[in-house]
């Protein structure tokens, strides 16, 4: 990573304030002890408590009570609130946005999560981020071609095959995060984005950043504007008091 990174997960604190200029990175499992588990769940809507009962798995269910009580707890962190006081609302495309009437400073956020690992990233701009756990895939040049813009699929087919795994999954987080940031989806229009080139500046209003998030994952994030500066931090829940 680039444009004045901290390289080390630090544990995060309590209580944090966000610079005008930081965007912070939140890492944590979503593997949890049943108490902790529980604790989350206790945070959360009621609608949010029905849309996991929707899920036919209770794995499914509990890893989304896990990562929705996790993005409560760190954003309440920034708040000066209490978790279960947090109210959301869906923005175009169903990009989740804090209440029109909670935004007392300007707090945006993003999460994404595969397999066992959550990222949450928070900043006072638009911002999206993208984790996957790396997998071995085949036909990648039909994903790419499908699914990248021509000089993304032209670079990966260039590439010697022991690499072409690694810039895959770097392509397909970047521009995962970017459409995520922009509240896309993916909508986003294929041709005018390269995203298989160096992490920095995406040559437009964005900026686009790989994430060192554990080993068998790569990550990406997009920031609106540049000069940002990324803060790590691991996430567990304080106990009272702390």
């Amino acid at each position: 990573m680039s444009e004045g990174t901290e390289t080390t997960w630090l544990e995060g604190p309590a209580w944090l304030e966000l610079g005008e200029g930081e965007v912070h990175v939140w890492r944590a499992a979503l593997d949890q002890r049943p108490a902790c588990r529980k604790a989350l769940a206790e945070t959360l809507s009621e609608d949010e408590r029905a849309r996991a009962s929707r899920f036919r798995s209770r794995s499914a269910q509990d890893r989304f009570v896990v990562a929705r009580g996790i993005l409560r707890n760190i954003l309440a962190r920034y708040l000066d609130l209490a978790p279960a006081q947090l109210r959301f609302s869906d923005g175009r495309h169903g990009k989740p946005a804090l209440a029109e009437d909670m935004r007392c400073r300007p707090l945006h956020f993003n999460l994404s999560h595969s397999a066992d690992l959550v990222l949450v990233a928070v900043a006072p701009r638009a911002v999206g981020i993208d984790v996957e756990r790396v997998r071995p895939r085949t036909r990648l040049d039909r994903i790419a071609g499908r699914m990248f813009a021509a000089n993304e699929a032209a670079r990966l087919r260039a590439l010697p095959s022991r690499e072409r795994l690694d810039m895959f999954y770097r392509c397909w987080t970047r521009r995962e995060a970017l459409a995520k940031a922009q509240g896309e989806g993916l909508r986003l229009p294929l041709s005018p984005f390269d995203t298989a080139g160096d992490s920095g500046d995406s040559g437009s209003r964005w900026t686009l950043l790989d994430v060192d998030a554990a080993p068998g994952y790569v990550a990406a994030l997009a920031i609106e504007g540049g000069d940002a500066h990324v803060r790590l931090w691991d996430w567990r829940l304080q106990a009272d008091g702390e």
